[in-house]
């Protein structure tokens, strides 16, 4: 998926209210810097990183990063093309990591 596609319309931190907070928390946190600046060394090197795990609800279709926050920052920070990604939609009866081709009308592409 683009990287571009990480902002704070489409695709959203959900631990933060703008992915400009995330980056801010990530600069002021030694730890969180370092995992930062880890993920970006691994990607510059030409080796994969873990995908980031998108999360849709099924009532408002809001796209969001579940988990992968630091990776997406490095991706962000980097200015790469694109990232890889697995997704679920959260529905009322549970979640289920999809196998199915992501709904990308969702993003308003």
């Amino acid at each position: 998926m683009k990287t571009t596609l990480l902002n704070d319309k489409q695709i959203r931190p959900t631990e933060y209210t703008k992915w400009r907070h995330a980056h801010d928390q990530f600069a002021r946190r030694d730890k969180d810097r370092v995992t930062v600046d880890e993920y970006k060394a691994q990607l510059l090197k030409g080796r994969p990183v873990e995908p980031i795990t998108l999360g849709i609800d099924d009532r408002y279709h809001d796209v969001y990063v579940a988990d992968g926050h630091h990776r997406a920052i490095a991706h962000i920070e980097l200015g790469a093309p694109e990232f890889s990604f697995i997704w679920y939609w959260i529905r009322s009866f549970g979640v289920h990591m999809e196998r199915d081709p992501f709904p990308y009308h969702l993003l308003s592409l």
